[in-house]
């Protein structure tokens, strides 16, 4: 019964949602707050929309209080389409892997919690030599531990020098919004997608949002500019086991050119730059978030089969 009320919200959630960043060590900047008329516009429309979904579902979820400004960003971010194309049941065991201020985590956590689910970040380490990681962890803790509406949040420790997410075969699911280019950055995205493959059961799911570089211009190996070939990340998943179950534009922008003078960050919600004297926002306030790539990746079934040895 409880999985059928799922199904049936999840429906029409799909059916009838609205469509139309982070900084540089991964953890989320919020949007700037708008005009106290517009927060409480936002404020009444979410609590008519929480009134009125039933609880437990994501839509509840969705229109939750708790969720403040964030949900602001729903019409850059696609949730609950997103969560929708990932196949994401809320009685799983899912791994959201660095998720910065918990824009997700807000949506996930109770929703998991309600349906028997169990929500677990994969952070920053707790004593990271980064003393804004430090901070992005302890305000992580702060707001998400301890609560009866979160659950029992597990946060792991995951970095370059943290290998390794749990038990082999424990997870449902492994997500990630918008990290592989801080992989990149510190030379350890195919370990990445190896713990990702090793943490999840056989026919688990990956689910991978990224700002998209175009295929037609040059990977830089870093990605410093913040955005990533989406032939590069299906290349490493492969390499890592995972065979690629389908794409999906939900987050797309094709008003993002990719070629910005801060790199994905001088777009919203970052506006990095944009305080500068002279600096025109107005193109960049006009294309909105950037162009995000959205890949499903499975584990096998079965393992492959290694090739018998020639000779």
């Amino acid at each position: 019964m409880q999985r059928a009320l799922w199904m049936a919200g999840l429906a029409s959630l799909v059916l009838t949602a609205c469509s139309g960043g982070e900084d540089a060590t991964g953890a989320d900047v919020e949007a700037d707050a708008g005009t106290a008329a517009a927060e409480q516009d936002s404020g009444t429309v979410a609590a008519e929309a929480q009134s009125a979904a039933v609880s437990g579902t994501l839509e509840w979820a969705l229109a939750g209080d708790w969720r403040g400004e964030n949900g602001a960003r729903d019409e850059f971010r696609h949730p609950a389409e997103t969560l929708a194309f990932f196949g994401i049941d809320p009685s799983d065991t899912v791994i959201e892997i660095w998720p910065g201020g918990g824009w997700y985590t807000e949506i996930l956590a109770p929703w998991l919690s309600a349906n028997g689910g169990t929500y677990m970040a994969a952070h920053f380490p707790a004593d990271s030599e980064s003393e804004v990681r430090r901070r992005s962890r302890a305000s992580f803790e702060d707001r998400f531990t301890g609560s009866d509406l979160f659950g029992d949040v597990v946060i792991l420790d995951w970095g370059p020098d943290n290998q390794g997410l749990g038990a082999p075969g424990s997870a449902d699911a492994v997500l990630t919004f918008r990290n592989v280019h801080n992989w990149m950055r510190g030379g350890f995205t195919e370990r990445a997608f190896s713990d990702f493959y090793a943490v999840l059961r056989p026919g688990g799911v990956l689910g991978v949002v990224e700002h998209r570089l175009p295929d037609t211009r040059e990977q830089d190996p870093l990605a410093g500019s913040g955005y990533v070939q989406e032939a590069y990340i299906i290349a490493i998943a492969r390499e890592a086991g995972f065979e690629l179950a389908g794409s999906s534009e939900i987050n797309a922008n094709p008003a993002d050119t990719a070629d910005h003078p801060n790199g994905v960050w001088t777009l919203p919600p970052s506006r990095s730059g944009w305080e500068a004297e002279g600096f025109d926002s107005t193109p960049y306030e006009a294309i909105g978030e950037s162009d995000r790539m959205t890949l499903l990746f499975r584990k096998p079934e079965t393992d492959p089969v290694p090739a018998e040895d020639e000779g």
